[in-house]
């Protein structure tokens, strides 16, 4: 029996969703880099948990502040993702 075109529909929903979280977290991280442009900014640097957006702070030191977690936040899913001014503030809380 042939395909009725699900495969692709499944690649191009994958591809989106993909391009969709780029595109959320980059406001996050050029909003970080506008207010601190010292600071490198990495996204997911290890594998990210399943269903959750953290946001921390790496110090040079190898201590670590958490800026945003979102594990608790929801349902709506959208509680689970900070608007980008909200992390430039807590931000601001930790530089000197």
């Amino acid at each position: 029996m042939a395909s009725r075109g699900r495969k692709r529909k499944f690649e191009a929903a994958v591809i989106a969703a993909a391009e969709k979280q780029e595109k959320l977290a980059g406001g996050r991280k050029e909003a970080l880099r506008l207010e601190a442009p010292e600071l490198p900014v990495k996204v997911n640097p290890a594998k990210p948990r399943r269903g959750s957006f953290e946001v921390t702070l790496l110090r040079p030191d190898g201590s670590s502040a958490e800026l945003w977690t979102g594990i608790k936040k929801g349902p709506p899913r959208k509680l689970k993702f900070p608007e980008p001014q909200e992390v430039v503030e807590k931000l601001k809380k930790y530089l000197p």
